[in-house]
Parts: C-alpha cells; structure tokens; sequence
C-alpha cells in the first residue's frame, strides 16, 4: 500500500491506493507533500475531468452503500443532483444517501461533492468549504443554474 499527498487550496489530500484501488482519501489542514498519482494531481489541478485508471474500494460489494455509490459515480462532471434523485434511483431515501456519503471513504473517487440538497448545498463530511472548492473547480457556481445529473435545471 501507498501512501501519499498533494495540495488543493488550504488544504492536503491525502490517499492510500495500491494496483488501481483507492482505499482512502482523506482532506487535512497539514501536512507534507509527497508523490500521489499523476491523474489525481491533474484533477485537483483542473486539467483533467475524469481521474481515470483507478477504483474505490468502497465499490466492491452488493449493499445499499455500494448502489448509492455507483450512482453518485453516474453524475458527470460539472453537474450536479441531489439526494432525493439518487435516493430515488437506487430505491432508497434521501437520508440513507446522505448517510451512505457521510461515510464515503474515497471522496473525489466517487464524487459526492456533486451530490446536493434540493434547498442547497447539503453537507460533507470533510468540511463544506471543500466541498464548495470541488463544485468551483468544476465549474459550478451556486448562485447560477446548475444541470442536474436527471437533466433538469435549477437556480
């Protein structure tokens, strides 16, 4: 197992991977920087959309974590959806998402900053401004209108 971190803003992501599985991301206050994959980099850079080459651990399994996951994994970059529309679409309720993310062990893997409340922007466990920094890099702006992952728009 690797261990490494990068910067993004104020802060240090970092990630424990090994041959294509991430295991854990973790955003701290401090740190050290030390090497981490290219793509990852690349991505908190803004130069790439997709962190590709690589897979959460959390993805391997059958339960309702995993099918929430796989679906967050379906929200494209730049968009957005909110936890009622994945709840709706692995057959859950928006609670049990928002549970399932809280625990998330690979943010930017599986993506659920791209996942909001539909009266705003919801929460994170890492902290909101991250959460309010990854929605910037990826274009969005909350006082703008958004396209949803279903498609629909909001303001």
């Amino acid at each position: 197992m690797r261990r490494g971190t990068t910067k993004f803003g104020l802060w240090f992501v970092t990630l424990d991977w090994d041959d294509g599985i991430i295991y854990r991301v973790a955003f701290l206050k401090s740190g050290k920087e030390s090497p981490v994959p290219p793509q990852i980099r690349q991505y908190l850079a803004g130069k790439v959309k997709v962190i590709e080459g690589f897979e959460s651990i959390a993805m391997q399994g059958s339960d309702m974590n995993t099918r929430v996951y796989r679906e967050v994994c379906r929200v494209p970059y730049g968009s957005t959806a909110t936890y009622g529309e994945i709840a709706s679409k692995v057959g859950t309720s928006p609670r049990v998402v928002g549970r399932a993310l809280a625990h998330n062990p690979t943010p930017l893997i599986i993506p659920c900053h791209r996942i909001i409340s539909a009266h705003g922007i919801g929460g994170f466990t890492p902290g909101i401004e991250i959460k309010e920094a990854l929605l910037r890099l990826e274009g969005q702006n909350r006082s703008k209108t958004v396209t949803t992952a279903s498609g629909d728009r909001r303001g």
